[in-house]
C-alpha cells in the first residue's frame, strides 16, 4: 500500500475518534491516537497535512459537503461516511492531489471501513463537491 493511502487511513481514524469522542481538539486526538500506534514519521507528516486542513478550514468544509448533499444533514450521516467526506474534502479544499484520486481514494476508505453502500454515497458526495469546487 502506498505511504498517501495509508496517511490517508491514518487521518480517518483521528477524524473519526474526534468526531465520536466530541473532543474539541482534533489535533491533540490526532497526536494520542499516531503515538500509540507508532505511526512511520512520513505517514504522519501526510496525515498532519489533511487533519490541520480539516482544523483551519472544517467549518468552509462542513458547509461545502452540506451543500453537494442536498437530502442529508451532515450531522445525521453515519460516523465512517462523515469522516471519509471531511478527509476527502480536506484533501480536495488543499488543490495539490488530482480530484479523481481524492475521489477514488475515499471510495477505497468507505469500502474497508464502511460499506459498498457507504462507498458509492460517497463517491457521488466527492464527485458533486469535486464538480462545485471545479476541480471535475
Amino acid at each position: 500500500m502506498r505511504i498517501e493511502t495509508r496517511a490517508r487511513a491514518r487521518a480517518l481514524q483521528a477524524v473519526y475518534a474526534w468526531d465520536l469522542r466530541g473532543a474539541p481538539d482534533l489535533d491533540r486526538v490526532a497526536t494520542t491516537i499516531w503515538d500509540d500506534l507508532a505511526i512511520a514519521p512520513e505517514e504522519r507528516r501526510l496525515a498532519g497535512l489533511l487533519v490541520r486542513e480539516l482544523m483551519q478550514h472544517g467549518q468552509e468544509i462542513d458547509r461545502d459537503l452540506a451543500e453537494v448533499t442536498t437530502n442529508w444533514r451532515l450531522e445525521r450521516l453515519g460516523v465512517i461516511e462523515r469522516s471519509v467526506l471531511r478527509v476527502a474534502a480536506a484533501e480536495l479544499h488543499r488543490g495539490e492531489t488530482p480530484a479523481r484520486v481524492v475521489i477514488q481514494e475515499g471510495i477505497r476508505l468507505a469500502e474497508r471501513y464502511g460499506s459498498e453502500q457507504s462507498a458509492r454515497f460517497v463517491n457521488g458526495v466527492l464527485d458533486a463537491l469535486a464538480r462545485r469546487m471545479g476541480r471535475l
